[in-house]
């Protein structure tokens, strides 16, 4: 396989031996292209490839925003002498200024507002006709059409009544709409961004003679040293090499509680180091690091659909054209019922401008927004959209054993006296004898031991029993350890300890006994322990009102024994890895929404099976293709928080359509001039504050969404 390098320009992975290499200051840099090494001598990045820099979106959103306040308030400034110059407007004020040539100004300075100001809207009808997809654009711009070219018309001779002036201020409230519309999207997308800032601008390079030296992220490579000072964010993926400090990880995974890190312990990029200094070896750079995988994951799922943005882009549509159709309607009834044209003209330009869905188009997007970058912040990494929605609707979730519910390390469950030793003492005088052993039951008791802060003694005369166990001597005392056998050499005559050791060893325990002077002292169990998380995870999906099963490849006795501990509902042994989709289809076949829960590795099929696949204790590699969604810590917990952000999308989500769609049930009619009998009559640009109201209260509602996992002590 090509070696891999990074441009680091713009930030493309290249085979070395297709990249375009540059000396420079003693190092080798590689590029993708010509273009590329050039900007990097003079400093820039090549047009073609700012795309990959991760902040195009987000530029040309700002730009955006920029363009409709600039447009905004130019057409204000212009209406000024729209309204002075409007027949109606002096009208209304009693007061009279007219001049020779007065209606042309008025239509010149009009015709500025409708191409200036309204050339977002003009632009969007054409982009909407090419997608055969008439929106919200068809019809801001069918209005001011309608109006603009009606009105000129009655100023170049036609019989009938301008309002130039309700134009002017129709595109003066779309133009202020859309501008804090767009703001509000920005909001919404800029959590998103802010992953991005996490990372420090340059890293600590420590030199071969033991200085540091101040270089750019770019530069760094794989086992390069860096040197991360006190209170510093840590400039990228790696392991500790030197020194120990507690890392605050929340602003990525959403860990509140300080995490105490040493040598040999991994960190990631953008955490921030405490009151310790460390070496860091780097391991990840660019687009490998764990906080550029997010952004890429998070940025993905944004920008997938979901079944409610199809919803939502069908009412969309399906409102537009009731929109045309009701502006149409109720132009034709007013001139039936011997209105002037110019006043049914108002009402079908007001119905049309008042119906756009706007709101609707917003719906759906800024939800989404919200949602996938507080997850994002919560240690919870959406892939699938559609998968993680329907999360609200499961039924039973299946957990894998080793490694999710429990530790995944074999260790000491149990410590049962006998004798007159209580279970330190029992503890302590076991870890001792097996302190040197490298055996794997050994180290679960002697990790035990020092768990507890144990002090161990040096035992002597250490002799292994074959097949049975090993004896020595401490503090002048001759102890036995090891299976049932041991009874025998250790010249125990009692064996009704055996009940009890036959007991646990029926829950798929390992049992170790300790006995001195000819009687069994006590015995100690040892298991892949259960987590505390898994129990406070159970209870919590169980408040859900969700069935918690388990699936694992050990004997029924140890999966028996687990799912007794952990009270669940159901439980599946002996199940090999290709077999694990099989039991999630069962359950399938039953009419059940069935979540999976693994590590992703041995547990893909099923993963990919189940309705939501959730990929647990991913650490930094979070790149898991096969699950709908990634959690970042190795905590079961987590599960139940993914369920309760499905409901609060769902929620959120049934709010703003039923908001974008519903008040159009009064809008419409009231805006089609039913109160007219009682003077109450909405001008265009009324509707247009309505419209732009309801988008701002969608807007609103999606800003407000808040989630903060509860980070229990375990």
């Amino acid at each position: 396989m090509a070696e891999k390098v990074q441009d680091p320009v713009c930030g493309m992975k290249i085979d070395k031996n297709q990249a375009v290499p540059l000396e420079r200051d003693g190092k080798t840099h590689y590029f993708c292209s010509d273009k590329c090494k050039n900007a990097f001598q003079k400093g820039k990045m090549p047009k073609e490839h700012e795309k990959h820099a991760g902040h195009d979106h987000a530029s040309h959103h700002a730009h955006m925003v920029q363009d409709f306040e600039k447009r905004l308030w130019i057409s204000l400034v212009a209406t000024v002498p729209v309204l002075a110059l409007s027949p109606m407007i002096q009208g209304l004020l009693n007061i009279s200024f007219t001049f020779a040539g007065d209606r042309y100004l008025l239509f010149a300075i009009s015709s500025f507002i409708y191409l200036y100001g309204g050339w977002p809207f003009l632009k969007g009808l054409v982009d909407e006709v090419k997608k055969a997809r008439p929106g919200m654009m068809t019809l801001i711009a069918v209005a001011i059409t309608v109006a603009y070219v009606y009105s000129g018309l009655v100023v170049f001779g036609l019989r009938g009544r301008v309002f130039f002036w309700e134009l002017a201020t129709l595109i003066d409230i779309m133009l202020l709409g859309h501008w804090i519309e767009m703001r509000s999207v920005m909001g919404a997308s800029k959590a998103l961004e802010e992953l991005a800032k996490l990372m420090p601008k340059e890293a600590h390079r420590l030199q071969e003679n033991g200085s540091t030296e101040d270089v750019p992220l770019e530069e760094l490579h794989k086992d390069d040293e860096v040197l991360v000072k006190p209170g510093e964010k840590i400039p990228v993926d790696g392991q500790i090499t030197d020194g120990e400090s507690e890392i605050d990880e929340s602003a990525i995974t959403g860990e509140s509680k300080p995490v105490s890190k040493s040598p040999g312990d991994s960190v990631i990029g953008g955490s921030v180091n405490g009151t310790g200094s460390l070496t860091v070896q780097v391991s990840k750079t660019g687009e490998d690091s764990y906080l550029s995988q997010v952004v890429n994951l998070v940025r993905q799922a944004g920008e997938s659909k979901s079944r409610a943005q199809g919803l939502a882009d069908k009412a969309a549509f399906g409102l537009t054209l009731i929109a045309i159709t009701a502006g149409l309607i109720t132009l034709t009834v007013w001139l039936a019922l011997g209105k002037e044209f110019v006043f049914a003209l108002e009402r079908m330009v007001t119905v049309m401008v008042i119906t756009c869905p706007h709101a609707l188009g917003l719906a759906i997007p800024l939800v989404v927004a919200m949602i996938t970058a507080l997850s994002a912040r919560n240690g919870l990494l959406i892939r699938n959209r559609t998968s993680f929605e329907s999360a609200r609707k499961l039924n039973v979730v299946v957990f894998d054993k080793t490694g999710t519910l429990t530790k995944g390390q074999f260790g000491v469950s149990d410590v049962v006296s006998f004798g007159d030793w209580n279970e330190d003492q029992l503890l302590r005088t076991a870890a001792s004898i097996e302190q040197n052993s490298e055996h794997t039951i050994a180290r679960g008791i002697v990790g035990k031991a020092q768990e507890k802060g144990l002090e161990l003694t040096q035992a002597r005369d250490f002799d292994s029993i074959p097949g049975k166990g090993a004896k020595a001597n401490l503090d002048g005392q001759e102890i036995y350890l090891g299976n049932k056998g041991i009874l025998e050499p250790a010249g125990v005559k009692d064996t009704a300890v055996l009940e009890r050791v036959n007991q646990m060893a029926s829950q798929g325990k390992t049992i170790v006994l300790v006995a001195a002077d000819k009687e069994v002292q006590g015995l100690i169990g040892l298991a892949d322990i259960i987590r505390d998380e898994s129990r406070e995870a159970i209870k919590s999906l169980e408040v859900l009102g969700l069935e918690i099963s388990m699936i694992t490849g050990d004997n029924e006795a140890t999966a028996r024994y687990v799912a007794e501990e952990l009270g669940l509902d159901s439980y599946f042994a002996e199940v090999l890895p290709d077999k694990k989709s099989e039991k999630i289809k069962q359950l399938q076949q039953q009419g059940k929404k069935v979540a999976m829960v693994g590590d992703g590795v041995n547990d893909a099929p099923a993963l990919a099976q189940a309705d939501v696949g959730i990929a647990i204790g991913a650490g930094t590699d979070v790149a898991v293709e096969t699950a709908d969604v990634v959690l970042v810590e190795n905590d079961p917990r987590d599960v139940a928080d993914i369920v309760s952000l499905s409901q609060i999308t769902n929620r959120k989500m049934k709010q703003n359509l039923a908001w974008a769609t519903g008040y159009n049930v009064i809008a419409i009619p009231l805006a089609a001039g039913v109160l007219f009998s009682i003077g109450i009559v909405m001008p265009p640009a009324g509707g247009a504050l309505v419209m732009s109201l309801s988008t701002v209260i969608v807007a609103i509602n999606a800003r407000r969404i808040s989630y903060k996992k509860s980070r229990r002590t375990a």
